[in-house]
C-alpha cells in the first residue's frame, strides 16, 4: 500500500493569493483525516506567523483527542533548537526537517560544506529525539541534486541513513524531472538504499506531476506527496484526485483513500483557496463526467460503449448529459429519464430543434433548463397558425445616441416596415410595432408589467425567461419568451401577444 501524505494545508497554501484561515485549515484537516482517509498531514511550516501558530495548535487539539496527532507533520528548518520549540509548543510531534538536496544548495545557499551541513542536521535529530518529535528528512533540490551531483546526495544519505530518521523525502522542488528519470533516478535511491522509507514530491512546472508519481511508484516509492486541485508554487503540486485515480487504476496500488470524499474535499478546498477547478480537470473537475455528443449517449445506451474505469459514482459524481448544438436524441432522453418527463417523437423533435437553436448561440442548457424550453416548445404549438410573423428586424445601440430599431412584419400575408427610437432597445422595437398599428388604425396593448430571470437552477450562459404582462381591452394576460438573448426573449414573447389577441 503506497503511503498518502498531503501538504495542501503547507506548500498548498504557498500558492499565490491562497491564505487559509484558521478555522478553515482545521475543517480542511478535519476531511482530509476524518474522512478522506489520508495518511498523513503536512500543515504548515515552522516559524511563519502567530497565525499560523494558532492554527496549528488548534489542528493538533483536535488530532490529540481523536488520535491522529502522529499524523500531522511541520516543515521545520535547520537551526539548532528554533524550529523544534515552535512545534513542540503548537502540540506537534513530527518535523519533516528542510535539508539540501544538492550540492549547489549548500554551498551557494548555506555557504557551508556537506560535513558542516551533516554535522548541523545530526544536532537538530538529536535535540528531537530529545522532545520526543519524530524526524522526516526533506532532501531540499534533490532532483537536481542526483541529476547534477549524486555523490552530494549519497553523502549525504550515507551520513543520515543510521540516525534514528523515519523517512527520506525525495523532491522535485523546482519540476525539472520527466517520467523517464524520475523513474531512473527513483530506482537508484531505492537499490542504493533498500531498507529505506522515500517518499516523492512532484511539482508540476512540465504539467508531468501525476506522470512523475506513475514513475516514482513503478521504481519502488514508499510514499507519495500530494495537494488538494494540486495547489502549489508556481504550477502546483500533484493532484490527490489524480495520483489517486493513476494509483488505483493504472498500478492496480492500494491506497487508504476514501474515493468517493475526493469530489467533496475539492469543493471545499475550492471554496477556501479561492482558486477555481478548471470545468475539464479530471475527477474533481465540472464538466469531466458530462458527455456532450449524442453519439456517446446513444453508446452509452448501448451497452455503455463509452465508459471507462473513471465511472463518477467511484467519486461521489454523476454522469450528466450535455443540453447544446451536439446533443441528440439520446442525449436529450437521458436527461428526460432522470426528471422523469415522457414525449412523443414528435414532441421530442421539436425539442432537439430548440436545444440544438439555443446552443448554438451559447455554451450549453442544463437539464434545469429542460422543463421550461418543453413547455416553450409544447405551449408554441397549441397557438393557431401565426397571422403575424417577424421579417426582420434590426436594433441599433450608439453611444450617446438613443437606441433605433427598424420592424418589418407580415400581418394576414401583407408586410410593413417603421423605425422608431427608444430609451432601450426594446422600448424602440415597440415604438416601431406602435407605429405600424397606429398607421393601420388598430389599437396595440398596454405593457403593464416586464420580467427577466434564469430558470431555476440555469446557467446565465443558456438562456433567459422572459414574461411581459400586457392589457388588452380591459383584459390582463401574459406571454413568455425564451431565449439566450435578453431582448430575442423579450421579443418572441411580443409576437406571442401579438398573434393571441389577433386570434
Amino acid at each position: 500500500m503506497i503511503e498518502i501524505m498531503d501538504t495542501t494545508l503547507r506548500d498548498g497554501e504557498q500558492t499565490s493569493g491562497v491564505s487559509f484561515a484558521s478555522n478553515e485549515k482545521l475543517s480542511i484537516a478535519q476531511v482530509l483525516l476524518g474522512e478522506l482517509g489520508v495518511n498523513r498531514l503536512e500543515i504548515a511550516s515552522a516559524r511563519v506567523s502567530d497565525g499560523e501558530y494558532d492554527a496549528v495548535k488548534r489542528i493538533s487539539q483536535w488530532a490529540q483527542r481523536t488520535g491522529n496527532i502522529d499524523k500531522l507533520e511541520v516543515l521545520g528548518f535547520v537551526d539548532g533548537e528554533t524550529s523544534l520549540n515552535w512545534i513542540q509548543h503548537a502540540g506537534c510531534k513530527v518535523v519533516n526537517l528542510l535539508c539540501k538536496g544538492s550540492y549547489k544548495h549548500v554551498t551557494e545557499q548555506l555557504r557551508k560544506t556537506p560535513e558542516q551541513h551533516l554535522e548541523d542536521i545530526s544536532r537538530v535529530i538529536a535535540k528531537a529525539q530529545e522532545k520526543g518529535i519524530a524526524v522526516n528528512i526533506y532532501l531540499e533540490d534533490w532532483s537536481n541534486g542526483i541529476k547534477n551531483s549524486p555523490e552530494y546526495v549519497f553523502r549525504m544519505m550515507d551520513g543520515l541513513k543510521d540516525l534514528p530518521i523515519r523517512r527520506f523525502m525525495l523532491p522535485d522542488t523546482l519540476g525539472i524531472l520527466n517520467p523517464q528519470n524520475t523513474f531512473d533516478y527513483c530506482r537508484t535511491m531505492v537499490e542504493q538504499y533498500p531498507d529505506i522509507h522515500f517518499d516523492f514530491h512532484a511539482h508540476n512546472d512540465y504539467d508531468l506531476a501525476v506522470a512523475n508519481v506513475f514513475s516514482a511508484v513503478r521504481a519502488g516509492i514508499h510514499g507519495i506527496h500530494t495537494t488538494v486541485n494540486g495547489l502549489g508554487e508556481r504550477a502546483g503540486n500533484a493532484p490527490l484526485s489524480s495520483v489517486l485515480a493513476v494509483l488505483k487504476d493504472q498500478l492496480g496500488v492500494e491506497t487508504s483513500l476514501k474515493e468517493e470524499k475526493i469530489n467533496r474535499v475539492s469543493k471545499l478546498v475550492e471554496t477556501y483557496s479561492g482558486i477555481h477547478v478548471a470545468p475539464n480537470k479530471p475527477i474533481v473537475g465540472e464538466h469531466v463526467f458530462t458527455q456532450c455528443a449524442g453519439v456517446h449517449a446513444d453508446g452509452d445506451n448501448k451497452n455503455n460503449l463509452y465508459y471507462n474505469d473513471l465511472l463518477p459514482e467511484r467519486f461521489g459524481r454523476i454522469r450528466e448529459y450535455a443540453l447544446g448544438k451536439t446533443s441528440g436524441k439520446a442525449n436529450i432522453q437521458k436527461n428526460l429519464e432522470t426528471l422523469g418527463i415522457e414525449l412523443d417523437e414528435d414532441s421530442m423533435r421539436k425539442v432537439t430543434t430548440r436545444i440544438i437553436e439555443l446552443g448554438d448561440k451559447k455554451e450549453m442548457v442544463t437539464p434545469e433548463d429542460l422543463p421550461y424550453i418543453i413547455s416553450d416548445v409544447l405551449k408554441q404549438d397549441t397557438m393557431a397558425d401565426e397571422k403575424i410573423r417577424i421579417l426582420n428586424y434590426s436594433l441599433s445601440l450608439t453611444q450617446g445616441l438613443r437606441p433605433v430599431a427598424t420592424v418589418k412584419i407580415e400581418i394576414n400575408g401583407e408586410a410593413y416596415e417603421k423605425s422608431a427610437s427608444g430609451d432601450g432597445q426594446y422600448d424602440a422595437f415597440v415604438r416601431a410595432l406602435r407605429r405600424i398599428y397606429t398607421d393601420l388604425g388598430r389599437p396595440f396593448p398596454m405593457l403593464t408589467n416586464y420580467s427577466v430571470s434564469i430558470p431555476p437552477g440555469g446557467r446565465t450562459d443558456a438562456f433567459v425567461q422572459t414574461i411581459i404582462s400586457w392589457n388588452y381591452a380591459g383584459v390582463d394576460f401574459k406571454t413568455r419568451g425564451l431565449d439566450a438573448d435578453q431582448t430575442e426573449a423579450a421579443i418572441k414573447a411580443t409576437i406571442k401577444m401579438l398573434n393571441k389577441i389577433e386570434n
